[in-house]
């Protein structure tokens, strides 16, 4: 089964940053590693659920046109919006996934630490939603913890191993460490976007 949000409301009653996603080093550095792995420098609408207070989601607004937020928790969707104030092409929604999915179109999609939090059922409709979504030329960037977390249906080698089964897509990048696993998959095969952009 799924966690449900109680156990999101109940970690952000004690903490805003439940995570130090703001503190510690080593977020900072998982954030950068994930804006570095990035094959575009400027991508048209992004969506990033379980956005939590918004920390990586202010790096991504820098570089996109369009972002599209969520996240289940009204307090993380109250920060996030907060840490978004200043990029008005940026929106936060609360939602669940799968069930409240939007209904546009992405050039990039990131599930970042989402995927144990779901059941294996929970987690195909994503990641089926998710190819559905993309565009032609859309990509899909998955970061998450490798070790178990107490109470959560799967660890992340589940999910990435969910995500490698289930996607047909060209897996672009392969970023493996001993704590985290990032992967980027892209709907049409290609190097590095030379393009350069006025952000």
């Amino acid at each position: 089964m799924s966690i449900d949000a109680q156990y999101f409301a109940e970690l952000y009653a004690g903490d805003e940053d439940p995570w130090a996603f703001r503190t510690r080093w080593y977020e900072r550095r998982k954030r950068e590693l994930i804006m570095a792995c990035l094959p575009r420098q400027f991508f048209e609408r992004i969506f990033e659920p379980a956005c939590a207070n918004g920390e990586l989601s202010a790096l991504l607004a820098e570089r996109c046109a369009r972002l599209v937020c969520q996240d289940l928790n009204t307090t993380a969707v109250s920060l996030a919006r907060q840490r978004l104030a200043g990029f008005s092409h940026a929106s936060v929604e609360l939602g669940r996934l799968p069930a409240d999915w939007p209904g546009e179109r992405f050039d990039l999609i990131v599930l970042g630490e989402i995927g144990y939090y779901l059941d294996a059922d929970d987690w195909l409709r994503v990641i089926e939603q998710s190819l559905s979504s993309l565009t032609e030329d859309g990509g899909l960037l998955a970061c998450h913890w490798r070790h178990p977390i107490d109470g959560c249906p799967q660890d992340g080698q589940q999910v990435h191993a969910m995500l490698e089964q289930h996607l047909p897509l060209h897996r672009l990048l392969l970023h493996d460490e001993a704590d985290f696993q990032l992967a980027y998959w892209t709907c049409r095969p290609r190097a590095i976007d030379l393009e350069e952009r006025c952000l």
